[in-house]
């Protein structure tokens, strides 16, 4: 209503954060060059720019702001189990599987397919992060999948395919496919092993036949074609691929009880599933089911990292945009002081998640085609990884969203949906115990991988003393964790080992990051995280509130990292 008084004039807003190339990020772009992979550049800023784009960010919110609904009947009162989701969410699904985003490099015979894909997960992530859920499972699928060759000779080619063909119809007869995974029971979360879904022996439907019995509780992306389940079956817990339509077109015996109300990852569904004698395939030994798809729970690991690394650079972004713009008490919030220490702080984060999880993507990479030491390094590194990143991507989100004040609180902006969505990475495939206790583990039963982790951290020794002396605290943990595995019979040894899971396992992320950084990235990005989060001066060490950073370093060009161009209007 007005009454001629002008009392809504509009200023000191900022403009829309669209229109720009997400890709335009130098930690991505230089991991990238390293890694060898400088072929992706064209695609990687053609999702750069489709993400950013301001008719994306309407998808990502029109996909979230719709989410998916069950169909449990038709209308003449048939089990039909189906999942709808709105146009935006396939419209983002088929960007996804077009640019192969998911198991197509491992049907791609070039040098560093895997890196290449890892770098354009991170670049269409921060377009919306829901839809990755499905994208990463079908990716991580294929190396579960070939302990079954014959199952992998009639479906890989299809999880491969960069044809976006959803629906509920028989696999082989699709253009592509997706495939997810159903572990979790109600009685037991990461423990699967107390699963009491049983599969018993159906030699009638073919070789490996198993018929299906029981309730999974976390079912994700249930829309999927094709999912690897985990049962107690006559030779002990084995896992299966279970399809959502059998051979001759009829449904398999799976009832989707209902989807989860869940804090963030709206645009994608999860949901409780229960199997009444559904017909699946074993895969791999019986009796080794967590053996066969651990593999795939790898590679969702190395995606919950990039995940994370990209919440973190989108945060970053929109924090440093805002401030840039935005002006309080006569100047532009950018150039307080503090506000330029909490800035570049949120920065130096970012570019060390980014920079460690390509690394990894490279280790990962390497593990495939061969090389010993990667995959040793990567047995130890990538669940330090996991549970350090993951974990810092919460605290990051909430402090990129305090930097545009009540601006950041409301759903208008983009943060409050990212600071819901990031804590999905810390819980799933392991959340921080289990990933903390997985890096004991690898240290005291994988031969190399500390070997392998310290060679890692040796190439930057020298280039700076806090790093030095940083690595030096790990040795020294390492030896007393040593001995503790010495004394295995001793409960109370046991008891230790575990109780400095945690701190080993951020101290090993943070040094991993700190020696690429010291190695790679610019001298005042190094300088910046080996002060605070390696040296004597931070005041609280890895993890202490964001914009504490210590004195005498060199801001600026730290922020200016983070900065983007956006054209006129978005």
């Amino acid at each position: 209503m007005s009454r001629g008084h002008n009392t809504h004039e509009v200023f000191n807003q900022v403009p829309p954060l669209a229109g720009h190339d997400v890709a335009q990020d130098p930690a991505l772009l230089e991991a990238v060059d390293r890694e060898g992979v400088r072929d992706v550049l064209g695609e990687l800023h053609e999702l750069g720019e489709l993400a950013g784009a301001q008719q994306t960010q309407e998808l990502a919110r029109l996909a979230n702001e719709y989410i998916p609904r069950l169909r449990t009947h038709d209308r003449y009162g048939n089990r039909i189990d189906e999942v709808e989701y709105h146009p935006a969410w396939h419209a983002l699904m088929t960007t996804a599987i077009s640019h192969g985003l998911h198991a197509a490099p491992w049907a791609q015979d070039k040098p560093a397919a895997h890196v290449a894909r890892a770098a354009k997960f991170y670049v269409w992530g921060q377009a919306e992060a829901g839809h990755g859920c499905p994208v990463s499972m079908t990716y991580a699928a294929v190396p579960a999948l070939r302990h079954a060759p014959e199952l992998a000779r009639r479906f890989e080619p299809l999880l491969a395919s960069t044809a976006y063909d959803p629906g509920l119809r028989i696999p082989e007869s699709k253009a592509g496919l997706l495939a997810g995974m159903a572990m979790t029971e109600k009685q037991g979360g990461s423990d699967v092993r107390a699963g009491t879904t049983r599969a018993e022996p159906a030699p009638g439907h073919g070789e490996g036949a198993h018929l299906l019995t029981g309730h999974k509780w976390f079912n994700s992306a249930p829309m999927c074609d094709l999912f690897l389940v985990l049962a107690q079956a006559p030779g002990g817990l084995s896992c299966f691929l279970l399809p959502r339509v059998l051979p001759d077109g009829s449904r398999n015996a799976i009832g989707i009880q209902r989807l989860k109300d869940k804090l963030g990852n709206r645009s994608n569904a999860s949901a409780e599933v229960e199997y009444d004698g559904a017909v699946c395939w074993q895969v791999g030994e019986p009796g080794r089911g967590v053996r066969t798809i651990i593999e795939m729970v790898t590679a969702t690991r190395l995606d919950c990292v990039l995940g994370s690394a990209a919440a973190m650079r989108r945060a970053t972004v929109a924090a440093v945009h805002h401030c840039v713009h935005r002006q309080s008490f006569g100047r532009n919030l950018i150039d307080h002081p503090l506000m330029t220490c909490v800035l570049a702080d949120l920065a130096v984060e970012s570019e060390a998640a980014t920079t460690l999880a390509i690394r990894l993507a490279g280790a990962a990479q390497r593990a495939t085609d061969g090389d010993a030491a990667e995959k040793a390094l990567l047995r130890v590194a990538l669940p330090a990884a996991k549970y350090w990143v993951c974990k810092r991507a919460v605290t990051h989100a909430a402090e990129a969203l305090e930097c545009l004040g009540g601006n950041g609180y409301v759903e208008e902006s983009l943060l409050p949906g990212l600071y819901r969505e990031v804590p999905l990475n810390s819980i799933w495939e392991g959340s921080g115990n289990v990933t903390a206790l997985d890096v004991l583990r690898a240290l005291g039963r994988s031969p190399g991988s500390a070997d392998a982790l310290l060679a890692e951290l040796d190439l930057a020794a020298g280039g700076d003393k806090r790093l030095d002396e940083a690595t030096a605290e790990l040795r020294r943990m390492l030896t007393v964790l040593a001995g503790l595995a010495e004394s295995a019979s001793d409960p109370a040894a046991g008891a230790a080992a575990e109780y400095q899971a945690r701190r080993l396992a951020g101290l090993i992320a943070s040094l991993l990051q700190g020696a690429l950084l010291v190695r790679h990235a610019p001298p005042a990005v190094a300088d910046a995280f080996c002060a605070s989060r390696l040296g004597s001066a931070s005041a609280g060490g890895p993890g202490y509130a964001f914009g504490t950073l210590p004195d005498g370093l060199e801001l600026p060009p730290v922020v200016d990292r983070a900065r983007v161009v956006v054209p006129a209007g978005g």
